[in-house]
């Protein structure tokens, strides 16, 4: 769950987290597009992001190049992030 405070600069995340999601193997299953929350917090945008194993997952999170694109996401956005097993 993303709430982006900057628009204009979320772009540049998007960009930088690339070479992360691209390393790890990434799929991005939901991005955007029409939601609903209906319990819970709410959040401008939801995304779900599957990889071929948790620990694959926790790699990529930990990964320099996350981070670096992590640190960029911090300046425009507020976020709720699992990273679950099995889903």
């Amino acid at each position: 769950m993303v709430d982006v405070t900057d628009p204009d600069a979320y772009p540049q995340y998007m960009a930088a987290n690339k070479a992360a999601f691209d390393k790890y193997g990434s799929r991005f299953l939901w991005r955007g597009g029409q939601g609903q929350i209906v319990e819970g917090p709410a959040a401008s945008r939801l995304v779900i992001i599957e990889f071929d194993s948790y620990q694959i997952a926790q790699d990529c999170f930990h990964s320099p190049e996350y981070q670096a694109a992590l640190a960029i996401r911090r300046t425009c956005s507020a976020a709720h992030l699992a990273i679950v097993e099995g889903v």
